[in-house]
């Protein structure tokens, strides 16, 4: 058998690694030519496993300019069995100074869908082999002018006041219903967006908006317009009967200041604000299945590393 060839990328080679065909160009995602354009993408964090010159494995691992996080591993394509991936993993790590993060980016309802699934089994497989353990999946979803539900009216809005009052609500709130963007908050700038989002967002507290039922409130949104995309960013409530309520009028906000489309961040397992995410238009674009270190991983491989 032709011998396996792992070795991380050199400057100028960006179009090795675009060689190989991308198996879900379904998937919305930055080009790995623009990523290296933007300083994210790095030809020393990038890694391919080659058999007679031709790409079978590819692993880019993503470091925004500025960020004071770790490198995570954003794209993983494998045209091979998992043992070459495993492989592939192991010198990138041992390069990277051990495992990192790996965001498995599928696209929507991907357990359902055969073709998808013949493509990500291996990678997966992959990262398993290597100690990474699967914790968790984060669904994107997407409002596109689909027509707002209307409402009962038994909730008022008005924007925050300032930052304490965010501040001092959000200290209330254990666990958001939708916190968009959190992995990237936490590896660029260090910031937990459950519990200090104003230290992420830039938006001003105007931009919040505040549910009050019998002159208390029950539940606040954050939004950001100004963000790669229209997004709400946090939302978190003392009261689950204003979410539906809350939601329409984060995007009815949105939608006032010129926004065509909204995303959406919320864990896999919230199946009730999955359910009323839906009913207020959005729908899922993808998934991100979240792959992090275990206490050890295994080593050896028997391959070269070129």
């Amino acid at each position: 058998m032709t011998e396996l060839v792992i070795r991380p990328l050199v400057a100028g080679e960006e179009s090795l690694f675009d060689s190989m065909p991308d198996p879900l160009p379904q998937l919305r995602q930055v080009g790995y030519a623009d990523g290296i354009a933007g300083g994210g993408y790095r030809p020393e964090h990038t890694w391919v496993a080659l058999r007679a010159g031709r790409v079978i494995g590819r692993a880019a691992w993503l470091l925004p300019p500025g960020a004071v996080g770790a490198p995570w591993l954003e794209r993983f394509d494998l045209a091979a069995e998992p043992e070459v991936g495993a492989a592939l993993l192991r010198a990138a790590h041992e390069a990277l100074g051990g495992p990192q993060r790996y965001y498995a980016a599928v696209p929507a309802h991907w357990r359902r869908r055969p073709e998808v699934l013949a493509v990500v089994k291996a990678p997966m497989a992959a990262a398993r082999l290597v100690g990474l353990v699967e914790r968790g999946e984060r669904l994107r979803c997407s409002w596109t002018g689909t027509p707002l539900p209307t409402t009962a009216g038994r909730y008022t809005f008005r924007p925050a006041t300032d930052t304490a009052e965010i501040n001092a609500m959000v200290a209330r709130i254990s666990e958001p219903d939708i916190l968009t963007g959190k992995e990237i908050a936490l590896a660029v700038g260090g910031v937990d967006l459950a519990t200090d989002p104003l230290a992420w967002l830039n938006s001003p507290a105007g931009d919040w908006r505040i549910g009050i039922h019998a002159g208390k409130p029950v539940g606040l949104v954050g939004t950001a317009g100004d963000a790669c995309y229209p997004l709400i960013a946090y939302l978190g409530l003392f009261d689950e009967a204003v979410r539906g309520e809350l939601l329409a009028e984060a995007v009815r906000a949105l939608a006032a200041g010129g926004a065509r489309e909204v995303l959406a961040d919320v864990d896999a397992h919230r199946v009730v604000v999955l359910a009323e995410l839906e009913r207020t238009g959005f729908r899922q674009l993808r998934s991100r299945v979240i792959f992090e270190p275990a206490a050890s991983t295994p080593s050896g491989s028997g391959v070269t590393h070129g």
